[in-house]
């Protein structure tokens, strides 16, 4: 029989409006007791987002961008169950999974990158499935099947900063992580974050391979440093005119506007597959890897320290890691430790 305690005496649970104000206060506390005590552990929490959905049912329309919404989950839902994990909620754009364990979210999303490779690789490039990706590590309420509590919404807006690709993750969840997933991530600094009142340290993981999934370009020419876009496939080329529709995710230019002009709109593009960055020729202006001239169309592996030349004008050499140095929170305590931007955390700089 449900009952209270008042006075250290047990007494039969009566209808709220009978109870007194005493035994009412009593009884607040001992749920709010009884609810983290039941219902409150930590979970590692991740959120997927397409990004440009709305541009994408614009221009293709209904059914195509349903579609599209469906391919994410289908993508997402054998990658989640096979980690042990569950998709909590589905809205949309978006999901909402959980875990017990940090390095099961992170083993989740190693799977769905490599099946999202696979798919986009059968797709045109209007048509790529790119996601945004936030992981966090905190208490939340659950029981079993819903849960709920600030660390959700905290993972929500980690997601919702990330970059078109990119997998970001609060400190939380990297210094949950096994020593194997965390040396993955790097530092991103602080990070403002909608509807949180103070910044939040977040970091990147890229499970890649740096040398076979380099993630820069310098411009030889110029000395100028070019990030390459999360996206599975990303076409560089020269920036369009004004007015123009944009051909190229990756804008290449020289500082002769006349050499520019010798760039194609759309002159080459990089694919990321299961197994590593295949450049394929696009103009029938010269696109040459490490001497070798490719065709338009024709494909070639490429690598960290592979050189592109790009219409004998530029020069373009490809990089794993930024140059630099900035302070990353150690997993010891307060300890600051300096390393570079590509340094991964539990590896020495």
């Amino acid at each position: 029989m449900a009952g209270c305690v008042t006075h250290g005496t047990f007494r039969p649970m009566l209808a709220p409006s009978a109870l007194s104000l005493p035994e009412i206060l009593r009884l607040q506390d001992q749920l709010q007791q009884e609810l983290p005590r039941r219902f409150q552990r930590p979970m590692a929490l991740l959120f997927t987002d397409i990004v440009g959905s709305t541009a994408y049912f614009g221009r293709f329309g209904d059914v195509a961008g349903r579609q599209l919404q469906q391919l994410h989950l289908d993508l997402l839902t054998p990658a989640v169950q096979a980690a042990g994990g569950r998709i909590v909620d589905t809205a949309g754009d978006g999901a909402f999974c959980a875990f017990d364990q940090a390095d099961a979210a992170a083993q989740a999303v190693v799977a769905l990158e490599q099946a999202l490779a696979t798919a986009n690789g059968q797709r045109s490039r209007e048509q790529q499935l790119v996601l945004r990706v936030g992981l966090h590590w905190g208490p939340v309420l659950s029981d079993g099947q819903s849960v709920s509590g600030d660390a959700v919404n905290t993972c929500a807006r980690v997601a919702a900063s990330a970059q078109p690709g990119e997998v970001r993750l609060t400190q939380a969840a990297a210094m949950a992580l096994g020593p194997a997933q965390r040396r993955h991530c790097r530092h991103l600094g602080e990070v403002a974050l909608k509807g949180l009142a103070q910044p939040v340290a977040l970091l990147a993981t890229d499970w890649r391979d740096p040398y076979r999934f380099p993630r820069q370009l310098r411009v030889e020419d110029t000395g100028e440093l070019l990030t390459i876009p999360g996206q599975d496939r990303v076409t560089l080329g020269r920036q369009a005119e004004s007015g123009a529709a944009a051909a190229a995710d990756l804008a290449l230019s020289h500082p002769d506007p006349r050499l520019t002009r010798l760039i194609s709109r759309a002159h080459f593009e990089l694919q990321r597959t299961a197994d590593g960055l295949l450049l394929r020729a696009l103009s029938s202006q010269t696109t040459a890897v490490d001497g070798q001239p490719l065709a338009p169309g024709e494909a070639l592996p490429v690598y960290a320290g592979s050189r592109i030349a790009v219409a004998g004008v530029l020069t373009l050499l490809l990089q794993a890691e930024p140059p630099g140095a900035l302070a990353l929170q150690g997993g010891d305590g307060d300890a600051t430790m300096l390393v570079a931007p590509g340094t991964r955390l539990g590896q020495p700089a």
